[in-house]
């Protein structure tokens, strides 16, 4: 029974993963190594970005425009170097009830696809949690899994990999502005 219970829901997670539609690269949240300066979309009227997020989440100066959690090889800890960036990213969402999160776990191209996805819900998982634990509601936090499919950088390096290995958080406000 065992035998045919894992492969059911790893195909179970395959079609529910494909069939979750993917944001084009433009509206993509910035991501950037955690040492970097990353691009972020032009401000225009209103304090809010191209996307109609508010300026607070892609101002380059502020804290939130990190969108980035970065992982060790088959690691879904979140390092410590990341608390401060989750901690503001779960105040934003507090003091901001009507914004959501959507949490998209990535990982390397090492691996089986079976076994990355895995490990992408993993860190998801492990982001949302930090987020929740923190003070963001439930309700406001999504977490999915898109394994190897979405690298940030294509080559085939332990440089490339380390820039693939990361969670990337996307908002979206209530009324349907932002990233997803």
């Amino acid at each position: 029974m065992k035998k045919l219970l894992v492969p059911a829901l790893v195909s179970a997670l395959i079609v529910g993963c494909s069939s979750t539609p993917l944001p084009d690269e433009q509206s993509a949240a910035p991501v950037e190594s955690p040492n970097a300066g990353g691009t972020v979309a032009p401000v225009v009227a209103g304090g809010l970005d191209s996307r109609g997020l508010p300026t607070a989440l892609t101002d380059p100066k502020s804290v939130l425009s990190r969108r980035s959690i970065y992982f060790d090889l088959d690691s879904y800890e979140v390092k410590g170097d990341y608390k401060d960036l989750v901690a503001a990213h779960a105040k934003y969402l507090v003091a901001n009830p009507g914004f959501k999160m959507l949490i998209q776990g990535n990982t390397d191209e090492r691996g089986s696809r079976e076994y990355n996805l895995a490990l992408g819900q993993k860190r998801a998982e492990a982001i949302k949690r930090s987020l929740t634990l923190l003070g963001a509601k439930e309700d406001q936090l999504e977490s999915v899994s898109l394994g190897e499919e979405k690298p940030k950088n294509p080559a085939h390096d332990d440089s490339a990999w380390a820039e693939n290995r990361r969670g990337d958080m996307l908002y979206k406000a209530a009324d349907g502005r932002g990233e997803f």
